[in-house]
């Protein structure tokens, strides 16, 4: 994949410099804050030992083995979170997201609708496109897979 700038296809050809120089970074910087982002939920949910409050929350929608499934989540949102943050592992940890996003839009979120203000599934499912194309992309150039030059 090219970074390089099509002077001739910009309605404002002078920035073809700055679009050149930033376009490497800009990847980077969705991964980046994608786990970022997500970090901060599962961390608090560690310090503050809401695994059993999570757990309830998941059998209340007759889920298999909540207490599993609640630590799950909290490994997405702290481990795999860092991992997609830094690119180290990049696409199994998107992986990882992907599915609790998908399982929060399915059975925690779709009775509500669309909008997030209304409990609605429109944040997850933004999440999740995100995911998905981390997915497919990996970590890039500037990650930690890239250093060690492997992916899953």
């Amino acid at each position: 994949m090219s970074n390089k700038v099509d002077v001739k296809r910009l309605y404002l050809p002078g920035l073809a410099g700055l679009y050149q120089k930033f376009s490497p970074y800009s990847y980077a910087l969705i991964r980046f804050a994608t786990g970022a982002v997500l970090l901060p939920h599962g961390i608090q949910k560690i310090v503050e030992s809401r695994a059993q409050g999570l757990a309830t929350a998941i059998a209340g929608h007759n889920l298999p083995a909540p207490l599993l499934l609640a630590w799950l989540a909290i490994f997405a949102e702290s481990i795999a979170a860092a991992c997609l943050a830094i690119g180290l592992f990049t696409r199994l940890a998107a992986l990882i997201i992907l599915i609790e996003m998908t399982v929060i839009i399915a059975v925690f979120q779709w009775e509500f609708g669309y909008f997030w203000t209304n409990r609605g599934i429109e944040y997850a499912l933004l999440w999740w496109a995100i995911l998905l194309a981390i997915f497919f992309r990996g970590g890039g150039e500037l990650s930690v897979d890239a250093r060690l030059k492997k992916e899953f």
